[in-house]
């Protein structure tokens, strides 16, 4: 880990003050914050560490360097956790909040330059001997990360992962270490996990690995959890589920945890304390009650007021249907033996009727598997299907070559994650063009200029057309996609969880975005998501979906109302678990 003494440093530079910066003087707001005299609202001040505190943070200041000089990242952060007690780092991302867990045990690599004080049961962790920290790491103070896959070996067993820390930390191997394996399993509720151990992560759903990462963390009786937006990518009851284990986990074990969300509302059902991060700093904290009620920091503010708000404006009753499915089934075949005969099939979506008109919004939801995704890829045409799938009054499902690209004209998508869906080797240009070379110019008409006008409308500045994706946030990545969708002015656009990977403040500005795009151009949506609150502010109709098949659909009034089915309130339960619908 580096130091501010490093021998590396840059000639003529102050190692002290290296992460230093000036800070203005204050005055006081409106609400009490203090502003310095840029105007920006002050942090306040955190109370000091109790002596008992598990973890302790001190003034922690963090730079990486770059290209001879020092980039700050976290700018004097002071925050402490007691054993047993659940404290949250919030805020957007870039913020800090990783860098700051992952500095509690000098994880952060050989460019970042750490000054002041991270102490762990006392002991300080700043500049203490790699060989130490080997101990710490895993033993006493444990990590779960946002992406299970990212974290687990794709090429080892279940039960060779969560072997190799028991026989590092705890010399447990052979039969001894399978029934301590068998026992955390159990413990973090994987059924039969005997039948289990042989399998590899891409054998597991989203939520059972993410149940093995917190079984990995808990191998070796830690002190202190870290979880690093362990939720963000888990369906809203998986996401439940995890949370209840997690709590039940701290009150067993006597576990200290630091949770490090964007999410709020997660926050609010975990956390005992909450900190409030803003570029590099700590702007409030205190008790999740007080932070919730009585905010007192404008960003803080600003953060609970992000939640999409609002109903999906009404539909006219002339608006014309662009899609219509009557029975839609997607079953792939299962073939096994030598000349490879289909033996079963595994039953993707199961009768599926459904009408999209202009201007309408349809929500999908359902948990990871119902067949979401794979419903809208069929009615684009990207995969095959059973069943008529009417477009504009045309049976498509015949459609192939010529006919299907005019399609894709009119019938456009755009996809969770951004950054895997854009190219980086491609300007924003030629990305948000390049239906333009598949599709045509309009005649006399200018692509940049093209370009230009779809950027300004999605509130991109097209000075920036030359930039490649990693030159921006994951907001503006999500607006290069949806102008790239655009530029061809399509009449159906496909949402495939399209603001769930993005902060909460950035999820109102794109549900705001498409709003208005819709309202516009009279654009359909298929909007696909497990996150209820977005889907609830968008929808005109919702369609619920399970294993396959459609277990209920109608408005989205009726629908959050009066949900008819089990099914349907379990997902409304999990997403507003103070608002818990009635039976029907």
């Amino acid at each position: 880990m580096s130091r501010p003494d490093d021998p590396s440093l840059p000639p003529g530079r102050e190692p002290a003050s290296l992460l230093t910066t000036a800070a203005p003087a204050a005055a006081a707001d409106s609400h009490g914050a203090e502003m310095p005299g840029n105007g920006v609202a002050a942090p306040i001040p955190a109370p000091p560490a109790p002596a008992d505190a598990v973890l302790a943070v001190h003034d922690l200041r963090i730079g990486f360097r770059s290209e001879g000089q020092t980039l700050p990242a976290v700018k004097g952060v002071s925050f402490h956790i007691r054993k047993g007690e659940t404290v949250a780092l919030v805020g957007e991302s870039g913020s800090g909040k990783s860098i700051t867990a992952l500095s509690t045990v000098q994880l952060l690599g050989a460019s970042a330059v750490v000054e002041g004080s991270v102490k762990y049961g006392g002991r300080e962790m700043v500049g203490t001997p790699e060989r130490t920290l080997r101990d710490i790491r895993g033993n006493d103070i444990s990590f779960i990360f946002q992406e299970p896959m990212t974290s687990l070996n794709p090429l080892h067993t279940l039960e060779k992962q969560l072997s190799e820390s028991l026989a590092l930390h705890q010399n447990l191997t052979g039969a001894k270490a399978r029934a301590r394996i068998i026992e955390l399993l159990t413990r973090v509720g994987i059924r039969d996990p005997e039948t289990r151990l042989a399998d590899y992560p891409h054998q597991l759903s989203g939520g059972q690995r993410q149940r093995v990462m917190i079984a990995m963390a808990l191998a070796n009786g830690p002190e202190l959890l870290i979880a690093d937006e362990p939720t963000t990518a888990l369906d809203v009851t998986i996401q439940a589920q995890i949370l209840d284990l997690l709590a039940e986990l701290k009150a067993a074990e006597g576990l200290s945890m630091l949770f490090i969300s964007h999410d709020l509302g997660i926050v609010r059902r975990i956390a005992d304390r909450v900190c409030v991060m803003k570029d590099g700093l700590i702007v409030e904290q205190g008790p999740v009650e007080d932070i919730f009620a009585r905010p007192r920091h404008p960003y803080t503010r600003k953060l609970l007021e992000a939640e999409p708000t609002g109903l999906a404006e009404p539909l006219a009753e002339t608006a014309p249907v662009l899609v219509e499915t009557k029975g839609l089934k997607v079953w792939f075949p299962i073939k096994r033996g030598l000349l490879r005969r289909t033996v079963g099939h595994v039953k993707a979506v199961n009768d599926a009727t459904l009408r999209l008109r202009a201007g309408e919004t349809l929500g999908i939801v359902g948990e990871s598997g119902s067949g979401k995704t794979t419903l809208a890829l069929a009615i684009m045409r990207l995969i095959e299907s059973e069943g008529p799938i009417l477009f504009m009054g045309q049976d498509i499902s015949a459609w192939g070559g010529g006919q299907l690209r005019r399609l894709r004209r009119d019938m456009q998508i755009v996809f969770q994650d951004p950054f895997g869906s854009l190219s980086p080797r491609m300007t924003v240009e030629q990305i948000i063009a390049e239906g333009l070379g598949v599709h045509g110019v309009q005649k006399g008409r200018d692509p940049r200029q093209m370009v230009a006008e779809i950027m300004a409308e999605v509130g991109l500045d097209p000075a920036m057309m030359h930039r490649y994706p990693h030159e921006f946030s994951g907001g503006q990545r999500q607006r290069i996609a949806i102008a790239r969708a655009m530029i061809l002015r399509p009449k159906v656009v496909v949402l495939d969880e399209p603001t769930s990977a993005l902060d909460m403040t950035v999820q109102v500005q794109i549900v705001a975005l498409l709003r208005e795009l819709q309202r516009k151009h009279g654009l359909a949506f298929l909007f696909i998501s497990h996150d209820l609150r977005v889907v609830r502010a968008m929808s005109h109709h919702i369609m619920v979906m399970r294993a396959g098949d459609v277990v209920e659909q109608g408005s989205a009034a009726e629908i959050f109302a009066a949900p008819r089915e089990d099914y349907t309130r379990a997902l409304l339960r999990a997403a507003f678990p103070d608002a818990v619908p009635a039976a029907g």
